[in-house]
């Protein structure tokens, strides 16, 4: 398992998807645009930090199962314009692996070109956007559509866990494959 991030990451949105997917026996690796360690967001101030395993540029897909995208404002506005990081999501969907976003997470997914036609959530303030990529947008608490888990807070992270952890264990979806 692949938890992509960066510096600003939510915090409850990177430990407690990666402490319920060990609970499951999953290796986690996460996987960042820097190497060392990269500091959550936590409320209104910084919050704890987390060591990288690999840096993106470093990573093989076919060493991961799946990828979860944590939000935060910051974390995924990083990540977006990133290539190294768009470039890793797009392959997720290229093999029809599972993909996990919440909050914020989704802007990553949109400058990745893997959203049209898909069914999903988020943070309240990114549906135009979502929309605008062409995803149809529900307010829900977590939405799957062919291998893509997506939340929209940390209140909703009880339903994106154990989904993440459903759609891992269907393991490739291949309605999921996208020619990105």
């Amino acid at each position: 398992m692949a938890i992509m991030a960066t510096d600003g990451f939510e915090q409850s949105e990177l430990f407690e998807p990666m402490k319920a997917l060990k609970a499951e026996g999953a290796e986690v690796h996460v996987v960042s645009d820097k190497s060392g360690e990269i500091k959550g967001w936590s409320g209104s101030d910084w919050g704890k930090s987390t060591k990288v395993d690999k840096k993106i540029k470093d990573a093989k897909v076919s060493d991961y199962n799946a990828l979860v995208l944590p939000g935060g404002v910051i974390n995924p506005d990083i990540l977006r314009v990133n290539t190294d990081a768009t470039g890793f999501v797009k392959q997720f969907f290229k093999e029809g692996k599972p993909v996990a976003a919440i909050c914020h997470g989704p802007q990553i997914l949109i400058n990745s070109g893997v959203v049209n036609n898909r069914k999903m959530t988020s943070y309240k303030s990114i549906k135009m956007d979502l929309e605008n990529a062409g995803a149809n947008w529900v307010d829900s608490e977590v939405v799957v559509d062919q291998g893509l888990v997506t939340s929209r807070t940390p209140d909703d992270l009880p339903a994106f866990n154990n989904k993440l952890i459903e759609e891992v264990k269907e393991g490739v979806h291949e309605g999921q494959v996208v020619h990105a």
